[in-house]
């Protein structure tokens, strides 16, 4: 009997790790002939690093910690390869209780005031240099017309100490996945003021990453990966599953909050088109060139990208369609009718795959 191919996978205390947690729990990893050892990271600069020097195999990370690490952003330029999609949406920005009442009560103005006439700029957290919540962040102030380069300071922070530092004062709010909003909630520290699926509804979030040479090297490995965590997020489609889910997440080893908090974040399936996804018919889980394209797009926009990278080419290289298609036609899952993500962001702007802010601008519209 052939040995099962043992994989190390990183992944942080978040509600969105459920696929790899709910795979080893159940046993998928054996079916494809996998031993998946997950390993509890600290922060996403910590995966970045063990997935640059081979301590970790591969790992549920943000989806802009693979274009930042392809393009050298927040760390050396690696070759990356984006296997799958593992969730949509499920991410929030919290803010401390006056700065949300503010909001409430003004909601065109009370950001704006708070900046330029009443006080500093805002002291915001998020969780890696050009990943997902620093774009949330940014796209939305930007929303709230705000530029987040001169009325924000935004500073790194891994996400359980969140909730402690916006209770101290430290902070006037973050962005993170959950539950560490449900956490700052309970310690009424503040409160969500919008989730991440009103910024982009059906953006993505959370990607299977490992290095490029690892995809090229082990290709079996990578298909079987994938299928292993296709199924692990086609499980989590029901939602008896994500109730069943919940205490398996909140064990000491994975998230390590009580149980009610981490059901909190894992809402019915039927809870519409902002929530948390994990599968919907495999549509969460193509590795779509052009949610690449949007990332791209805007590490331009902020000024973070000054080259003249072409997006589509970047976007080509890092999200691997084939081994996708592979690991979907083995399990005989289709594949999207339109291999283009497209969607109408809280701005208006109707994203349709096509880059908005060329080299020569890399400032924002």
């Amino acid at each position: 009997m052939t040995a099962p191919y043992r994989l190390r996978l990183g992944y942080l205390p978040l509600t969105d790790s459920a696929p790899l947690i709910v795979a080893r729990q159940l046993g998928l990893d054996r079916r494809h002939g996998l031993e998946l050892e997950l390993l509890r990271q600290p922060s996403w600069s910590a995966v970045r690093d063990k997935l640059l020097d081979g301590r970790l195999h591969a790992a549920a990370a943000l989806y802009g910690l693979a274009y930042g690490m392809k393009l050298g952003l927040a760390g050396p330029q690696a070759d990356m390869a984006l296997l799958m999609t593992l969730n949509q949406n499920g991410q929030a920005i919290t803010l401390s209780h006056p700065l949300a009442d503010a909001l409430t009560a003004s909601p065109e103005q009370a950001l704006r005031r708070r900046v330029r006439q009443d006080g500093p700029p805002l002291t915001l957290a998020h969780t890696f240099p050009a990943g997902t919540h620093a774009l949330w962040l940014n796209y939305w102030l930007a929303a709230q017309g705000l530029d987040p380069r001169s009325d924000a300071r935004l500073v790194v922070i891994p996400p359980p100490q969140m909730g402690a530092a916006l209770e101290a004062g430290q902070l006037d709010g973050f962005c993170a996945g959950e539950p560490w909003h449900q956490q700052a909630a309970a310690r009424q520290a503040g409160r969500i003021v919008v989730v991440s699926g009103e910024i982009w509804p059906g953006h993505p979030e959370k990607a299977l990453l490992c290095r490029r040479d690892f995809a090229q090297k082990e290709p079996a490995a990578s298909v079987a990966l994938i299928m292993t965590l296709l199924e692990a997020c086609r499980w989590l489609e029901h939602s008896e599953h994500r109730r069943q889910a919940a205490p398996w997440l909140a064990r000491p080893e994975h998230i390590g909050l009580p149980e009610t908090l981490i059901a909190a974040t894992l809402p019915s399936v039927a809870a519409g088109a902002t929530a948390l996804r994990f599968f919907d018919q495999g549509r969460v889980n193509y590795p779509y060139p052009s949610d690449g394209i949007w990332f791209v797009d805007q590490f331009r926009r902020w000024g973070w990208l000054r080259g003249d990278e072409d997006a589509q080419t970047v976007a080509a290289e890092v999200s691997q369609t084939r081994l996708y298609r592979q690991a979907a036609d083995a399990l005989g899952l289709p594949l999207p009718a339109r291999p283009q993500h497209s969607g109408r962001l809280c701005d208006g702007v109707d994203w349709d795959g096509q880059a908005r802010y060329p080299a020569a601008l890399g400032l924002p519209g």
